[in-house]
């Protein structure tokens, strides 16, 4: 059993397993969210909007989580304004935005000479490189999305299923969806170091959309979608360790064949129930 337990004797890695473990936790939250609104449009929108903070920070010498929270803000207010822009559909401002803040990110980048490297990390990010500072900084992002997500749930969950039940019921849900933003923010900057902006949203979608034929309730699939999302991230440092291949690409893509795993196990379950009931073989087109 050395091939199972070996690689996570080692310091860096234990590590690794722990920031996976938070940041499949944090995306659980909100990416339950974004899967039950349809979201995910929005989602690849802010990660990718994050760069022209990041490069600006990169470029001055900054921290680069603080530039990453600066773009965010600026995304999630420009989607909140847009959003409320009655001849303007949301995903076209959406679009503009996306593409708005990816040319002024590049702009930036194209300034310095030396930014290569870290443009590799800001897309792919760096599991293996987490350190105990981040792990603390994550563990305080888990707490804060667990807060709102407790504290918001009720306007997210009347949000999500019939908004105009939300305004009747008074639950402001230009508010609650500014929030929402926030939430996912929140997700997507605590992660992008961690797994990069290009590997996010594998664990921001693929989790809890493999957890949903399974669940009952919404808390339901945040949990599950916590589970399979350390279920990757353990399989897929494992898989990195023994194959050579790089750690943040494989975590995400194990989240995503575990989505089709599940859908596929989904899919017989319900052939199942359907021959079940008819006593005959289901066709299938």
């Amino acid at each position: 059993m050395d091939w199972l337990t070996g690689p996570f004797e080692v310091s860096f890695v234990q590590r690794a397993l722990w920031g996976g473990m938070l940041v499949s936790a944090i995306c659980a939250l909100a990416g339950t969210w974004v899967v039950l609104r349809g979201m995910a449009f929005l989602g690849d929108a802010m990660s990718h909007g994050l760069l022209p903070g990041v490069a600006l920070a990169a470029l001055l010498g900054g921290n680069l989580l603080v530039g990453a929270l600066l773009s965010a803000a600026v995304m999630t207010a420009g989607v909140t304004a847009l959003g409320r822009t009655p001849r303007l559909s949301q995903d076209t401002g959406i679009g503009l935005l996306f593409v708005g803040m990816l040319s002024l990110g590049v702009i930036v980048v194209s300034r310095s000479q030396s930014f290569a490297v870290d443009l590799t990390g800001f897309l792919f990010g760096d599991v293996l490189a987490v350190r105990e500072q981040d792990l603390v900084l994550l563990g305080g992002a888990l707490l804060l999305a667990l807060t709102v997500s407790v504290l918001g749930h009720r306007a997210f969950l009347a949000l999500a299923f019939d908004p105009r039940k939300a305004r009747t019921l008074g639950l402001r849900p230009r508010a609650a969806h500014a929030v929402l933003l926030g939430l996912l923010a929140l997700a997507i900057v605590a992660s992008f170091h961690i797994v990069g902006t290009l590997l996010v949203l594998g664990l921001l979608i693929a989790p809890p959309a493999a957890a949903l034929p399974w669940a009952r309730s919404v808390r339901a699939v945040m949990a599950l979608a916590a589970l399979l999302g350390t279920a990757a991230t353990f399989f897929g440092l494992l898989l990195s360790w023994h194959l050579g291949t790089a750690a943040g690409a494989t975590v995400s893509a194990l989240s995503v064949g575990l989505f089709f795993l599940s859908h596929l196990a989904s899919g017989v379950r319900h052939r199942r129930r359907e021959r079940g009931r008819t006593g005959h073989p289901v066709a299938t087109a």
